[in-house]
């Protein structure tokens, strides 16, 4: 049985990887710190003798024993409202969490793929974004304790590849969404539903022109497995092209959930005004494009959160 570390495994995304991880018939060591991770997301794991999880922060010295075939480095927080409050451990888990994951990898002959992110792009001047695209990032800006992490580890990981020759996968995630989100991480797609279902104005920053493409989890999966079992080295955008402004995404949430308003505030510094991926690479060297409509996605995204927040529309029916 092949074995994989799985770190940032009780977040939205590691979760659903140790998920499919363990459904392929890996032994899967998730580790956490729990900064922003839940447990909850591992707790159906725990029974399964080929899960095990490890409560600890990489940014320390990573220690695991046996073998090792892939290691996926997923931890990190992801959405503004954690690493503006935790910046310096959002550059630590970037920088020194990623040194130490190499360095572990190549004690133990392991492939790892690291998760990037189009926050590498910043606010672009190119669209849609390819991977050749450098990016327009503000290193000293409220949004570069994430932004310069992901690019640091990029650097650190292709320099690990170069130097040491090994075995490195990179992916470069857009909007992603689905079971699993945090309510209160800040993201639009967890505030916006949040907001509609408890009868609350859905927040728009700026004008609403600004725009996002979602993808639904299980297609976001489908691609890094691709990825990590592929043999390409340069970074792939995994991401759905189906562009949509701020303003009429509000539109279908409230559609989905009920009637509703809106309020519009300051757009947040640096808040990138478009993300839209190219996803061009994926589909000529993975064989991967998405497969999930957002209608259907919401729907289940939908479903999920009936079951964390209290949906004052359906009180009133």
């Amino acid at each position: 049985m092949k074995r994989v570390l799985i770190t940032g495994a009780a977040g939205f995304l590691g979760s659903h990887l140790c998920d499919r991880f363990i459904a392929e018939g890996y032994h899967v060591i998730g580790m956490d710190n729990l900064i922003t991770g839940n447990i909850a997301n591992l707790e159906h794991l725990f029974p399964l003798e080929n899960f095990e999880f490890h409560h600890h922060d990489v940014s320390n010295f990573v220690h695991v024993a046996g073998e090792l075939d892939y290691i996926l480095h997923f931890a990190s927080p992801a959405s503004p409202i954690d690493y503006l409050k935790i910046p310096i451990q959002t550059l630590k888990v970037g920088s020194l969490g990623t040194h130490n994951l190499l360095g572990l990898a190549k004690a133990k002959g392991a492939r790892m793929l690291i998760a990037s992110t189009s926050e590498v792009y910043g606010d672009p001047l190119v669209h849609p974004q390819t991977e050749e695209y450098w990016g327009n990032v503000n290193p000293i800006g409220p949004r570069g304790v994430y932004d310069e992490a992901k690019r640091f580890q990029e650097a650190i990981t292709m320099a690990y590849h170069t130097y040491h020759n090994l075995e490195t996968r990179i992916i470069r995630i857009f909007n992603t969404y689905g079971p699993r989100m945090r309510v209160d991480d800040g993201r639009v797609m967890p505030a916006f539903f949040s907001q509609a279902m408890q009868g609350k104005e859905l927040t728009i920053f700026g004008d609403g022109s600004q725009t996002r493409s979602f993808c639904y989890v299980d297609d976001l999966v489908e691609g890094i497995y691709r990825l990590l079992m592929s043999d390409t080295v340069m970074p792939i955008n995994i991401g759905n092209p189906d562009e949509i402004t701020i303003g009429d995404f509000a539109k279908e949430v409230l559609d989905m959930v009920g009637n509703g308003t809106v309020s519009f505030h300051p757009l947040p510094v640096n808040d990138p005004k478009k993300r839209r991926p190219n996803i061009d690479k994926a589909k000529e060297v993975l064989g991967w494009e998405p497969k999930v409509s957002r209608a259907e996605g919401m729907r289940r995204t939908y479903e999920y959160f009936k079951t964390v927040v209290p949906n004052i529309q359906e009180v009133k029916k």
